[in-house]
């Protein structure tokens, strides 16, 4: 059968002796790094938000930090309650090892999530309005964490007879699925346009919009990319067929079109004028 080999990377990116830094690593740095940029020029460009940015640059760049430790600790947490709970609670000490991988995006989210609220209380500024930037630049992070998966040759894909299927040095004999790279696609490209052009359509103007817009689109992006991903092993299948991106990506649709259906019914923000003082004092 026809295949493609799988290219030889180096999953370290970068080493200075005994120190070394993998590509997952600059994933994760690449794409808050990234994201932070792209999150300060949606705040500066008043077109987008129909006036003032509810949000201050000096705020974002404050939030940077709360988002990361977001990302990290509900990532890994994610990922040690709904993939591998036995495991880590026969060895909790390996519960810290990032550095071994293990990441959760469904974790990540939620930890996102949290350090939106958190920031939000602290700040007194909107969550909904800060909630659609981190969900605006999200996709940036999800595209460079694929292809840090595909890099490192795991999460492959199931046997497949496609004329781009690959044998993954990991995956056996078979030829698979490089899912990886489909899921790079749907939840990173595709996604970070279909968002941008919603922003460029004056979405940000419906607090709520894009959160509702990102959840639940990804949502099916990831179910769409797990009929082709070989589920983890530890887990299998689950119900039906069903694996464990698709059952935790369900509540996000679900929480998504909520949050789409009040967003449309909210009266846009542009057609709302704020005293001056008042856009002062919600800059901070």
């Amino acid at each position: 059968m026809f295949a493609i080999a799988f290219p030889v990377f180096d999953p370290i990116a970068v080493s200075f002796g005994p120190f070394a830094i993998r590509w997952y690593a600059l994933a994760y740095i690449g794409g808050i790094v990234l994201g932070w940029i792209y999150a300060r020029a949606i705040i500066r460009d008043g077109r987008l938000w129909g006036g003032t940015s509810p949000i201050s640059l000096l705020d974002m760049d404050d939030f940077i930090l709360w988002v990361t430790f977001g990302i990290i600790l509900g990532g890994r947490t994610g990922y040690v309650l709904f993939y591998n709970l036995d495991y880590f609670v026969q060895h909790p000490a390996e519960i810290i090892e990032l550095w071994k991988g293990g990441m959760s995006f469904h974790g990540g989210f939620l930890g996102c999530v949290a350090a939106v609220l958190l920031f939000g209380w602290r700040r007194k500024v909107s969550v909904l309005s800060l909630g659609d930037i981190t969900c605006a630049v999200g996709p940036i992070g999800l595209l460079l964490g694929r292809i840090a998966n595909f890099i490192n040759g795991e999460l492959w894909g199931r046997a497949a007879d496609v004329p781009w299927a690959m044998v993954f040095p990991t995956g056996g004999p078979v030829p698979r699925h490089p899912s990886q790279l489909y899921e790079a696609t749907l939840e990173g490209v595709l996604l970070f346009i279909v968002l941008a052009l919603m922003i460029r359509a004056g979405a940000l103007r419906r607090p709520g919009f894009i959160i509702g817009s990102f959840a639940t689109l990804y949502g099916i992006a990831r179910i769409t990319g797990e009929f082709f991903r070989e589920p983890d092993p530890q887990l299998g299948f689950l119900w039906g067929g069903l694996t464990m991106g698709m059952v935790l990506s369900v509540p996000m649709i679900v929480a998504g079109v909520c949050f789409l259906v009040a967003a449309w019914r909210r009266q846009p923000v542009s057609s709302i004028q704020a005293p001056a003082n008042q856009v002062s004092i919600n800059q901070g």
